[in-house]
């Protein structure tokens, strides 16, 4: 493995592998070549369609309503187009989901957006909706008039795992810490968990996603990050499993076999069919210091500086596409994509 470097506005000459065995990736930190008129923000999630391109959500600046909160990417990182203003100050899930012989962009928003999102891939709006008062865990006012306001009984989602009948699994991360089911028009239909830390309980359920590998019956897993760990659970919210060993595992993608967790303290984790750990891709327990150093200071850094190549601050989101590497997203005041291309 090359000897980590500091991190400029350049692309590197050297290439620069992490991983082991079967997974290596080259780090391609500058991978998105974003036009001047636009600026990075604080980069959310990432998503990939059935062509190939790569979408991309930030929290977006408030005042900055005017700026696209979601960019789209070809293969080589050549922009494509942006949308989604609305979301500026508070946009966070994304996932591209196909239905029939369509595709479309499911977001989510919370801070004072607190609402979640159909798109067409071009940005047009399918529906929008808000907090469920069906589910009678929200003051009355939550799905008309959204504020700025944090609470076991606000309404923040935070991501989507979709069911194989077309509905859908919205986790409530940020919020009341449930996980709310919905049919495939975005109706409400139940929920499950509760805020905690047993078996079935939640503190952060953060991401969300249907584990469909070989060989096991198909069920949703959330990733509760607050409590560093992964749960199991059936389509009807019954619990199957508990996972620890993290730290602070904040999204899910299933490939094959292989389990993508991105962790949201400095690491990216790989897990094999029966779950164990393959790796944790830039691993370094005295990084991590250095990340988490004068209350995370290195993620509010304007040009990078301090940052060193092929390590990770903060994955907040990372996504395979279909020839294997991964796309990861992490939580910095300048946004930062980083393409893990694979090698092996």
């Amino acid at each position: 493995m090359a000897a980590p470097r500091v991190l400029t506005a350049q692309k590197s000459e050297q290439q620069l592998v992490i991983g082991t065995g079967e997974h290596k990736y080259e780090v391609q930190h500058n991978w998105a070549q974003l036009p001047d008129k636009y600026t990075w923000q604080i980069t959310h999630n990432v998503a990939i369609d059935a062509e190939g391109l790569v979408y991309i959500i930030h929290e977006g600046r408030e005042n900055l309503k005017d700026h696209p909160s979601i960019f789209v990417f070809d293969s080589d990182g050549k922009f494509v187009r942006a949308f989604g203003n609305q979301f500026q100050g508070g946009g966070h899930g994304l996932e591209v989901h196909t239905e029939g012989k369509e595709q479309f962009l499911y977001v989510t928003g919370y801070q004072q957006l607190k609402n979640f999102a159909k798109l067409t891939l071009k940005g047009e709006r399918v529906w929008e909706k808000r907090a469920p008062m069906d589910s009678n865990l929200y003051p009355e006012g939550e799905d008309t008039q959204p504020k700025k306001r944090w609470g076991r009984d606000a309404f923040m989602p935070t991501n989507y795992a979709f069911l194989p009948d077309g509905g859908f699994f919205l986790a409530d991360g940020y919020g009341s810490y449930r996980v709310h089911r919905y049919d495939k028009d975005g109706n409400w239909k139940s929920l499950f968990g509760t805020p905690g830390n047993k078996d079935g309980e939640f503190n952060t359920p953060h991401g969300i996603w249907i584990d469909n590998r070989p060989g096991r019956d198909a069920s949703v897993i959330v990733a509760d990050r607050a409590n560093a760990r992964l749960q199991w659970f059936t389509f009807e919210g019954k619990h199957i499993k508990t996972l620890g060993g993290f730290i602070l595992p904040a999204n899910i993608d299933v490939r094959g076999d292989v389990l993508l967790v991105p962790d949201l303290s400095a690491r990216v984790t790989l897990l094999d069919k029966d779950d164990k750990v393959i790796t944790h891709l830039g691993e370094d327990s005295e990084w991590r210091k250095q990340v988490l150093k004068d209350g995370m200071k290195l993620r509010g850094s304007p040009k990078g500086e301090g940052w060193v190549s092929g390590k990770f601050l903060h994955p907040h989101d990372a996504c395979f596409d279909k020839d294997g590497n991964i796309f990861v997203a992490e939580w910095v005041q300048v946004g930062r994509i980083t393409r893990l291309r694979k090698v092996s």
